[in-house]
């Protein structure tokens, strides 16, 4: 019997799917979990349908000799520092499916497959801006210093937990999450299979979920050139709003559309607890277009400049 042109399945960008009677299971798209859910800050005010939310940090109170409000004749004002997310990115999948592609196609379901596959690269594209956001803002630190990579990540986890500012007085390692590149992911990995003090660890296992009491996650999502990031729960906000999702006939055909409208904003609230690594070079000369850096205490700075300071020494990070 030969096999039947599609009226409406692609190959691919340049040519027509063939209508099988069913030769096999369906290969669907396949993608690496999504993390970023976990982490994302809830605490959000306002009406998404606005267009815009807000997250509040809170200041930290101040402890002060007994008698100091009764003499002011008041207690201290709660302080806060408001952040705005605007809902600012509109999006769109559609897909169109002739209803005779669908009978003779052979696969079940597939108006619920390519649903749920939409679903799926919605998540993905909210997972790529959320830590893009992240990175974009993150404290760099130049751990080159360090030789071994569980040194190296022990010093970028103690820099978060020893954060103090005016919101911050430390922080737990509980509240840390680890997201790593698969390389750098499986250079810990097998820096833990190696240790004989962990001898238990089950190599068989893609997951050893946590590292030194911080959440550890391989994510394929990170930025290019960003081998990990560490931040702490709710330092990134990404509110979301999705239409109803449905299939629906395209009137005067027999063809069905499957359409997923959503609407979404990214914003970092606590630039302050997401740190990454990088790799710094003393800069000689300014050139226009290039991000430079000022270093103090071994944190390092991105800083707008149009020219070179006169005693202010400049890095580039590659």
């Amino acid at each position: 019997m030969p096999r039947i042109n599609a009226l409406n399945i692609l190959l691919e960008s340049d040519g027509k799917e063939y209508l099988a009677e069913l030769y096999g299971k369906t290969i669907e798209g396949v993608q690496k979990a999504l993390i970023s859910g976990s982490m994302k800050n809830m605490d959000l005010s306002g009406d998404p349908v606005s267009g815009t939310v807000e997250a509040k940090r809170f200041v930290n109170a101040t402890p002060k000799n007994y008698g100091t409000a009764r003499t002011a004749g008041k207690g201290d004002a709660v302080k806060a520092k408001p952040v705005t997310v605007a809902i600012d990115t509109d999006r769109e999948i559609v897909e169109e499916l002739e209803q005779k592609d669908v009978r003779l196609y052979g696969v079940d379901g597939v108006l619920d497959r390519r649903s749920a596959n939409h679903i799926l690269r919605m998540a993905a594209e909210l997972d790529n801006a959320f830590f893009a956001a992240a990175a974009g803002k993150a404290t760099v630190l130049n751990l080159s210093a360090y030789k071994t990579i569980s040194d190296e990540l022990e010093a970028i986890i103690q820099e978060c937990e020893t954060t103090q500012n005016d919101f911050v007085d430390g922080v737990p390692r509980s509240m840390m999450h680890l997201v790593l590149s698969p390389k750098y992911y499986g250079m810990i990995r097998n820096d833990l299979d190696k240790q004989t003090n962990n001898a238990n660890v089950n190599t068989a296992a893609e997951e050893f979920l946590a590292w030194h009491g911080v959440r550890a996650y391989s994510c394929v999502h990170l930025p290019a050139g960003c081998n990990y990031l560490l931040m702490v729960e709710g330092a990134v906000a990404q509110p979301i709003m999705a239409d109803q999702y449905t299939a629906e006939k395209i009137p005067l055909s027999n063809a069905y559309g499957v359409e997923l409208f959503y609407h979404y904003g990214t914003t970092v609230v606590m630039p302050d607890l997401i740190f990454k690594p990088g790799v710094f070079t003393k800069a000689a000369n300014y050139v226009a277009g290039t991000q430079y850096y000022t270093e103090a205490n071994g944190v390092y700075t991105a800083v707008s400049i149009t020219e070179f300071a006169s005693g202010t020494t400049y890095y580039t990070m590659a």
